[in-house]
């Protein structure tokens, strides 16, 4: 198959998933998509538009970054990664705070943020920026929340044990773009895209911002497409019951940059489905070879 975006579908099926992706050149403006203006449910890419709003903020003397916070053990949003999973209380600055939001999708610290910040506030920023199909309507705890209510379980674990039962996957109101964080491929694109061309906040921020995404812990999704050690994949993954997301920038040592939204959902209510995280990095690959060639 010769067709670019008929390969990337060929992935797509072949790991059982639907999937919704746009990429664009960061210097020539040149695009491909598949499904990329359809509604997509954000789950912790929220977290980008809540960093870019935060960094705003931060330029605008609106908050001071090195602000120390204190998180007691009690009340903080659950989560399986950094603050969210310790057990004694915590003293820390709102920009480390940033750093565990990204780089390992902190809960706990990415809800310190929200509410620091605020909901209007992010949402402000995200109008300012021409987005105009992105909106947050929650932050994590919400989320969680909601997914637990709609499951009619006390447990994130019971989840997924009720997933194949009829009716509960419909009823789950995170897994809808209508009712959740909900943007799409081409507008989280051009949200990295402001990013990486210091048009999102201050320069001085923009690249703050961009070292937290090259932090990025996880490598089994955008960056299992570019194992190459001259190639920097910069990402924020977002991870649902039967979603799977992640956006970034891959950077090539000839100085190529191409911005990437990737949003797949499973058509099996798996927990761990590695074919799924695989396709978001092949597909990737698949996007910027396509606009590499046309170059």
């Amino acid at each position: 198959m010769s067709d670019p975006r008929a390969r990337i579908e060929a992935v797509f099926r072949k790991a059982g998933v639907t999937g919704y992706l746009h990429a664009a050149d960061l210097d020539s403006g040149r695009e491909i998509g598949l499904r990329g203006d359809e509604p997509v449910v954000l789950a912790s890419v929220f977290k980008v538009p809540l960093l870019v709003a935060f960094h705003r903020q931060a330029a605008a003397g609106l908050l001071d970054p090195t602000e120390a916070v204190t998180l007691p053990p009690e009340g903080r949003t659950e989560g399986p990664t950094g603050l969210s999973a310790l057990l004694d209380e915590v003293r820390m600055s709102l920009r480390d705070l940033a750093f565990l939001m990204i780089t390992v999708s902190d809960n706990a610290a990415a809800d310190v943020l929200f509410a620091r910040v605020g909901m209007d506030a992010i949402n402000a920023t995200i109008e300012a920026m021409g987005l105009r199909r992105t909106h947050i309507v929650a932050n994590g705890r919400a989320l969680h929340d909601t997914l637990l209510r709609d499951a009619g379980v006390t447990g994130l674990g019971e989840v997924w044990s009720r997933l194949d039962e009829p009716g509960v996957l419909p009823s789950l109101r995170v897994l809808d773009p209508a009712h959740t964080n909900r943007s799409t491929p081409r507008e989280m694109v051009r949200l990295l895209s402001l990013i990486w061309r210091d048009e999102a906040a201050p320069p001085a921020e923009c690249e703050k911002m961009r070292r937290l995404f090259g932090l990025q812990v996880w490598p089994h999704r955008l960056s299992s497409g570019f194992p190459y050690d001259d190639v920097r994949v910069s990402g924020k993954t977002g991870t649902l019951p039967t979603l799977r997301n992640e956006v970034g920038v891959v950077e090539y040592p000839d100085g190529g940059r191409y911005a990437i939204a990737v949003f797949t959902r499973s058509l099996l209510p798996m927990a761990v489905h590695p074919e799924a995280d695989a396709a978001i990095g092949v597909t990737a690959r698949l996007a910027v070879e396509a606009l590499r060639e046309d170059a």
